[in-house]
């Protein structure tokens, strides 16, 4: 239990960057997940590879980095409409991988938009190395509430 405190403190998270602290739901599961809102209205959603998330190999699981496309490219919808969002459709390529205590990141773009529905290209990346690209197809449903104002 000591030495899983001691790990936890040594990490240093990027600057810019908060933990989403989900409270409830799937991203407790996968996490911690991180994000970085910037000045310019963009943002980058990241994660730290931990043991948690490996494959038997000790590269991070292909599960786990579509999980963090669907948060990190779906994202952009909320970013752009302030909205919740469900995934219609998530098409990626896996085109490297992350190792325990690599840095990925993610952030997606809004390309088009017919009714309700966004589509978002996204990226997926660690340091230098793009580890997946992808497009996703997302329904927009209800208003999200608005963030409470920081104390």
């Amino acid at each position: 239990m000591t030495d899983d405190l001691l790990e936890e403190s040594a990490f240093r998270l990027p600057e810019g960057y908060e933990s989403m602290n989900w409270v409830r739901g799937f991203g407790r599961q996968v996490g911690p997940l991180y994000e970085r809102i910037n000045d310019d209205g963009s943002y980058t959603r990241a994660f730290l590879v931990q043991d948690h998330h490996t494959n038997g190999m000790g590269n991070c699981h292909g599960g786990m980095l579509m999980a963090f496309a669907d948060v990190a490219f779906g994202h952009a919808v909320s970013m752009a409409e302030h909205r919740y969002w469900v995934t219609v459709r998530l098409l990626t390529d896996f085109l490297s991988s992350a190792k325990v205590g690599e840095w990925v990141e993610g952030t997606g773009e809004v390309i088009g938009r017919e009714d309700d529905f966004y589509t978002v290209q996204g990226r997926i990346w660690c340091g230098e190395r793009t580890i997946m690209t992808g497009t996703g197809v997302f329904k927009t449903l209800g208003e999200r509430p608005a963030k409470p104002e920081a104390k």
